[in-house]
């Protein structure tokens, strides 16, 4: 029996020791699927910053890995999660230089086999790449330093991201093959990145249906439903996401304000519109929120655990979804495999989840008018959300669980090092 693949897995932030965005589940699963196949995953990341150099225990994400965590030295205003410009840009290539050269130290002693970076968090063993005999696997996921959703602040946000495009560069420049998470992201990669079309192959943001289906059930639905304060009789119109301008929510309270005095369908329902998220835009969304005349309609409900979360998929009607930049989605997964219909833009790798008359709705990005007309169709008398709902679920359980993305990265790893035996 062959020794098991020895793989490195650096990321900049992992759920649960530095919150739950997308990167974070990702990782987190990412690594568990990895270890829960028999690979030997060590794990590279940052001190949770809500207790540096407190003691962390592998058994927090999966019993079997190694994990490393270093310093992530941020800045004043950077915010906890670092998820500022001026953090993601300064501070975020520093940690991957010093991330990467952990993971170069155990290459050059004999430890690692292969090592996959989330983003910049492998600029130190890129930098070195032509040094030694360890595959590089990159992942840039969301690519958001490429690309500016306010015209307004275009030019200024890309001249802030520079350092951080140039790290991500560096990284893809050195990877021997760089993933995309969707096949619509695709052009996007080469085209940032520079890449030969042979170097990018695609493996999607996937999610544990395992773990997901014990969470919730219809009955908790109901329950956070009650708690809330939502009758139930009310129509649930759910949204989930960090609360930043870039997703769009804005928007969509332009659209559902609009559907309020205009729109019979919902007009004449009794509806709530939910949306699960915080973060620094939240005050802005506010004032959007009774700017369109919708505050007695609305519930932000703020950061809340996973159980609850997943009831509220549980117990809504529409997931709508109105991004206007996005990378691969999990939280439109998430949906899916609760068996809602979708209403989404056409942002980043949502055009990879959501076809309009399978599963949903795709919208233009940005586009108020549109929104409302998705949204009043999907609630207009007659239509039956159910089979979409339904045909959501089969197309994660085929194309975006972890069973198959875990497959394939396994096999990419093997591929890669195959032909370096040969």
């Amino acid at each position: 029996m062959s020794a098991p693949i020895r793989v490195a897995v650096v990321a900049r932030s992992v759920f649960p020791l530095h919150g739950h965005g997308g990167l974070e589940r990702h990782v987190y699963d990412l690594v568990r699927a990895l270890s829960g196949a028999g690979l030997a995953v060590t794990l590279i990341t940052r001190e949770p910053q809500a207790r540096p150099g407190a003691p962390v225990s592998p058994a927090d994400i999966h019993p079997d890995i190694t994990l490393i965590t270093i310093p992530y030295r941020t800045f004043p205003g950077a915010g906890r999660r670092g998820t500022t410009v001026i953090d993601r840009s300064t501070a975020y290539p520093l940690f991957g230089e010093r991330a990467g050269r952990v993971a170069l130290d155990l290459v050059r002693r004999g430890a690692i086999d292969i090592v996959h970076g989330l983003g910049a968090s492998v600029l130190g063993y890129a930098r070195q790449r032509a040094t030694t005999t360890a595959p590089l696997v990159m992942n840039p996921q969301g690519l958001e330093e490429f690309g500016a959703t306010d015209p307004s602040r275009a030019r200024l946000k890309r001249l802030a991201y520079l350092p951080l495009r140039a790290a991500v560069r560096a990284c893809a420049r050195a990877a021997d093959r760089v993933i995309a998470t969707d096949r619509s992201l695709e052009p996007a990669v080469r085209a940032h990145l520079d890449l030969p079309a042979e170097r990018v192959v695609t493996i999607p943001n996937a999610l544990d249906l395992h773990w997901l289906d014990g969470l919730a059930t219809r009955g908790d639905g109901a329950r956070v439903r009650r708690g809330a304060g939502v009758d139930e009789d009310e129509v649930v119109i759910l949204s989930v996401g960090r609360l930043e301008e870039n997703k769009g929510f804005h928007v969509l309270a332009e659209a559902l304000g609009a559907l309020r005095d205009h729109a019979a369908v919902l007009a004449g329902e009794r509806w709530r519109w939910v949306v699960v998220g915080d973060g620094p835009y939240r005050r802005s969304l506010t004032r959007a929120i009774a700017d369109a005349g919708l505050t007695p309609r609305t519930l932000l409900t703020g950061r809340v655990d996973d159980p609850t979360l997943h009831a509220w998929y549980e117990t809504a009607r529409l997931f709508v979804h109105p991004t206007l930049y996005e990378g691969s989605s999990l939280v439109t997964l998430e949906a899916m495999a609760h068996r809602l219909a979708v209403v989404a833009t056409n942002a980043g790798g949502l055009p990879d989840k959501v076809v309009t008359g399978r599963n949903g709705w795709l919208v233009a990005a940005g586009d108020a008018s549109a929104l409302a007309a998705a949204i009043s169709g999907a609630l207009g008398p007659g239509v039956d959300l159910d089979p979409l709902g339904g045909r959501g679920r089969t197309m994660v359980e085929q194309e975006f669980s972890w069973d198959a993305a875990g497959a394939a990265t396994i096999r990419l790893y093997q591929d890669l090092l195959g032909r370096r035996r040969n």
